[in-house]
């Protein structure tokens, strides 16, 4: 990779971070409202920031318009399936937008290099893959790939950093580890996979992720560049006078479960110190 990223100003990136949100709602009220149908890749090594990336997308976002697709390891019977079979029902009908959190490039990727597909099966993959692709621009959906890109240095250190964080503990499995004396391996096969599949239409958007406030804004910016959006105009809302009473009277409090008051018995001076995220923080001196 090349010069090290300098970290965006925090202050800087939040301010900017808002802008692009909004943007992001007035996009979701465009595809609503056209029965446009985006779906979005994220592929990348891990800790790369795919997640930190969806999650800053989908903050402000309606649901029901929008959906992550994180889907685990494939059942038995699945394993028997076109392999695109089980990816094809998560795509979207008109007005709705998927955001696949690792897609049906984990053939390309993970299944490739830790074995878990076949070199016949491997090849099939990136045969079909761009065939599948057109099929779905072709009828219409618009399709976004984004590959999030980090050095070795950098992915080390925030998978130090998760071994004794536990709100990110969860982030960090033997497979992820793997990927540490696999570098190389998965650097090949991204590279043979973005021969086959970076196509017209479909092409691979390379996310420099060294900063992960720097990622983050560049790839939200892409994305709304990159659909024809317009602002929606929003229907006025009347908001209507609450008639008079008819006399209804709420159950007697005594006569429901009622959730115990916890938020009065907790005391300041026990509070323990607010959450840092250490990456998108510098860790302290001489730690790498």
């Amino acid at each position: 990779m090349a010069n090290k990223q300098q970290r965006m100003d925090k202050a800087l990136y939040e301010a900017e971070l808002l802008v692009l949100q909004a943007e992001l709602v007035a996009m979701q009220e465009w595809v609503k409202e056209t029965g446009a149908r985006v779906v979005v890749v994220f592929e990348g090594r891990d800790a790369a920031g795919k997640g930190g990336a969806i999650k800053r997308i989908t903050e402000y976002l309606n649901p029901r318009v929008v959906r992550v697709v994180a889907l685990p390891a494939p059942t038995e019977r699945e394993r028997t399936q076109w392999y695109f079979q089980r990816y094809v029902q998560h795509l979207p009908a008109a007005g709705e937008i998927r955001l696949f959190d690792r897609s049906w490039y984990n053939r390309a990727g993970v299944e490739h290099v830790m074995g878990y597909c076949t070199a016949a099966e491997h090849r099939r993959f990136l045969r079909q893959c761009p065939i599948f692709e057109r099929m779905l621009l072709e009828d219409g959906v618009i399709l976004l790939k984004y590959w999030f890109s980090v050095s070795d240095k950098e992915q080390t250190k925030r998978f130090k950093s998760r071994l004794t964080d536990p709100m990110r503990r969860w982030k960090l499995s033997p497979t992820d580890l793997e990927s540490i004396t696999r570098w190389e391996e998965y650097s090949r096969a991204k590279d043979d996979m973005f021969v086959h599949t970076d196509i017209d239409g479909a092409r691979w958007n390379v996310v420099e992720s060294e900063d992960k406030r720097s990622a983050r804004i560049n790839m939200i910016h892409h994305l709304l560049s990159s659909i024809p959006y317009t602002h929606v105009a929003r229907p006025s809302l009347d908001f209507p006078k609450r008639p008079a009473s008819t006399g209804y009277r709420r159950t007697d409090r005594s006569l429901q479960f009622e959730v115990p008051d916890f938020a009065s018995t907790v005391n300041a001076d026990d509070l323990l110190e607010p959450y840092v995220d250490v990456e998108d923080e510098p860790l302290p001196n001489g730690i790498e």
